[in-house]
């Protein structure tokens, strides 16, 4: 008797996102003692080691720096690097159920962007599903009460760049090759991070050494994992797996950090989550254009037509991570 496929690809969507989660552990390990561009920088060279599992059969490797739009493309390079930057600097500062948390703002800030930018009519139900988000942030924020830190602002940096991340995607259309995305988000980190990394250069200690490749080598085997849940299972049903994320986080902050989550927290957080499930289910029935995983397009390349893969990405959730921390 087989296995459903659809439940192995919900497995490794799971698995995947599990990957990543303890991909950020590696950084809030790293306790702040390696430079934030620095980390970003090595983790970046780590997630190169994704760039042969993206590249399809009539892919070229030169298709990595090609795009159908140079300037989107470059504003994807600058802003994947600062986003790479602000997720590194929250997983530092803060726990990371509440970096998760912050990061998780992503759905809303992609609904306002597609009207200020896009021009897109977004309905009551969305906009209820910002408002609520932005009163989750502010249960867990709670201005005047706690001191807010550079942590807080990192994660809001890293929440914009995965936004600006799907808007783009949308702009260019989906003739935009995925290892074109994903080399813009890589190279852009490489880069920025690189040129950034400079001034402060600490040179890694053999723990530190691990740690950093735990950071990118385990988000590039995040990336491979939601490949092949994408040769099993639709999108649509592996986007909403990234929420298992946040049950990580909250694990790994107990048994790993001894932090413990407080109820104004919980709450907080159960509101954020709450808004961008809403988000994706309205986006899954207007059928709006979202970014693939990092695998969609490798899966309707082996399986589907052209017009059959545009059908099941237009219904996709929130993309798969192109580069570490993202």
């Amino acid at each position: 008797m087989q296995s459903d496929p659809v439940l192995k690809g919900l497995f490794l969507g799971f698995a995947a996102f599990a990957a990543y989660s303890f991909s950020d552990a590696s950084v809030k390990l790293l306790g702040g003692q390696v430079p934030p561009y620095e980390v970003g920088f090595f983790g970046a060279v780590f997630g190169l080691l994704a760039i042969p599992f993206l590249k399809k059969p009539d892919d070229r490797w030169l298709d990595i720096f090609a795009t159908t739009s140079r300037p989107l493309w470059l504003i994807r390079f600058a802003s994947n690097g600062l986003a790479v930057i602000g997720s590194v600097t929250a997983f530092t500062h803060l726990s990371m159920a509440e970096a998760f948390a912050l990061i998780f703002l992503l759905p809303a800030f992609v609904t306002i962007m597609s009207v200020v930018f896009l021009k897109e009519q977004v309905g009551l139900k969305r906009w209820s599903a910002v408002i609520l988000g932005f009163i989750g942030v502010l249960i867990v924020l709670r201005p005047g009460f706690r001191e807010l830190s550079i942590g807080h602002l990192g994660a809001v940096v890293g929440g914009l760049g995965g936004a600006i991340s799907i808007i783009l995607f949308r702009a260019a259309g989906p003739s935009e090759k995925n290892i074109s995305l994903y080399g813009a988000g890589v190279l852009g980190a490489l880069a920025i991070c690189g040129v950034a990394m400079i001034p402060t250069f600490v040179a890694p200690t053999a723990p530190q050494w691990a740690m950093l490749a735990g950071y990118g080598v385990l988000c590039a085997l995040g990336n491979a994992l939601l490949m092949y849940a994408s040769f099993k299972a639709p999108a649509a049903l592996i986007g909403p797996t990234q929420y298992s994320q946040m049950l990580w986080a909250v694990l790994i902050d107990y048994f790993v950090f001894n932090i413990h989550l407080e109820l104004p927290m919980l709450l907080g957080i159960v509101l954020i989550i709450g808004s961008g499930i809403l988000t994706l289910w309205r986006e899954k029935a207007r059928r709006t254009p979202l970014p693939p995983s990092v695998a969609a397009g490798t899966q309707a390349a082996f399986s589907q037509t052209p017009e059959d893969a545009l059908d099941d990405e237009a219904m996709a959730a929130p993309a798969g991570r192109m580069v570490p921390a993202e």
